[in-house]
């Protein structure tokens, strides 16, 4: 099967053409903010480079955020056009599945930095992914994920496990080894360093650290979104278009969460 994802949820506009698990085409493009008539050129050139039509897709994928308010609506509005129009299938993916799939589909490879000396290569050393994205105003966006798995800790896809609370908060929920990533941290790791050595007395220093993962693996990409989405399409999981929504925030729980559970 043919089918595109889009990833609008951060300053990085991000778009996949895959033929089932593979890949053919993929774009990473910064931009201030994603709009429709920034969409469809860049869908277009991509789809023409892999020789491939619009009317040969089989599915849609996209994220769900959190992220930014705007380029979640411009994308998932245009994505849902998409599938009712053609009467194709869509998955809708968290933002911070993505982010964590990141890092376990390269798990091998990134370049791993810990405030504490490890020996090895510490990518392989940690025993949780914590992803913390800036939800502005002294807030984050986290999730906490197994090592092995993409989904959140806790339960398969589910809109209580998406929160948006305080980063003391987040680093009372973590355990263990914990690998930290998103866009948060380039505002938050110092704080982080430092929770974790004023803590070091309470804590068993053997096994609680913290690993930072490279800025590249900050940000989710849509060639990423793609295994998950595959995974969905596969298991005949889809969402409905006419009822998909982004992750919203509900202040009296002050989670993030949808509407349909997804």
């Amino acid at each position: 099967m043919y089918f595109l994802s889009f990833e609008t949820s951060t300053k990085i506009f991000s778009l996949a053409l895959n033929r089932d698990e593979k890949v053919l085409r993929f774009r990473n493009l910064k931009s201030a903010s994603v709009l429709e008539d920034s969409i469809l050129p860049v869908m277009d050139k991509m789809l023409d480079s892999a020789g491939v039509k619009f009317n040969q897709m089989d599915g849609f994928a996209i994220a769900l955020g959190p992220g930014s308010f705007t380029s979640l609506r411009v994308g998932m509005s245009t994505v849902k056009a998409f599938a009712m129009a053609t009467g194709k299938p869509v998955v809708g993916i968290p933002t911070l599945d993505i982010i964590a799939q990141g890092i376990l589909s390269f798990r091998h490879s990134p370049k791993i930095n810990s405030h504490s000396r490890a020996s090895g290569n510490p990518f392989a050393q940690y025993d949780e992914i914590c992803v913390i994205n800036d939800a502005r105003r002294g807030n984050v966006y986290s999730c906490i994920y197994r090592k092995d798995s993409p989904h959140p800790v806790g339960g398969a896809r589910g809109g209580g496990h998406y929160l948006l609370t305080s980063l003391e908060d987040v680093l009372g929920k973590v355990h263990g080894r914990t690998l930290f990533t998103g866009d948060g941290l380039r505002l938050y790791r110092k704080d982080i360093e430092g929770a974790y050595r004023k803590n070091e007395g309470q804590r068993l220093i053997s096994t609680c650290k913290c690993l930072f993962a490279e800025e590249k693996w900050w940000y989710p990409k849509a060639k990423v979104m793609a295994a998950l989405a595959y995974e969905r399409f596969e298991n005949k999981q889809y969402d409905d278009a006419a009822s998909l929504v982004p992750l919203y925030l509900y202040p009296h729980d002050c989670q993030v969460t949808s509407p349909n559970g997804h």
